[in-house]
């Protein structure tokens, strides 16, 4: 059972994604309005993406952002990349968990409010 589980583990080992990456969990916006801002970087190169989210008018543009400048830091400091040679190779944004809230009706009665959340990933990879 051990040797079994060791080959399965280097075989995991070596199927790894190995590019930067960084996750953003549990935002506070609903994934539909990330993923306006999301498309809008997809396929370009970090500068061009930074540049964009810089002058994107959204509220999901500062995490979006922060998520991208984290992938970037990753990809420095733990793979030895150059910035200049990354581009957004993936970017998605889940559905995370949901807050249920409910909201006083007519009658005694009550409605409820589904506030939703986001996680935002952001995969990186060099020219």
């Amino acid at each position: 059972m051990a040797t079994r589980e060791k080959v399965k583990a280097a075989r995991r080992a070596e199927n790894k994604d190995r590019r930067p990456k960084a996750i953003a969990k549990d935002i506070r916006i609903s994934p539909q309005k990330v993923r306006a801002v999301i498309d809008l970087i997809r396929g370009k190169s970090y500068d061009e993406a930074v540049a964009i989210l810089a002058n994107t008018n959204r509220a999901a543009s500062p995490v979006v952002l922060k998520a991208l400048n984290s992938a970037k830091a990753n990809a420095e400091v733990n793979l030895g990349m150059s910035a200049d040679r990354l581009y957004v190779a993936e970017i998605y944004a889940d559905a995370g968990p949901i807050l249920k809230r409910f909201i006083p009706r007519a009658k005694g009665g009550a409605s409820g409010i589904h506030k939703r959340t986001s996680r935002v990933t952001v995969i990186l990879n060099e020219r």
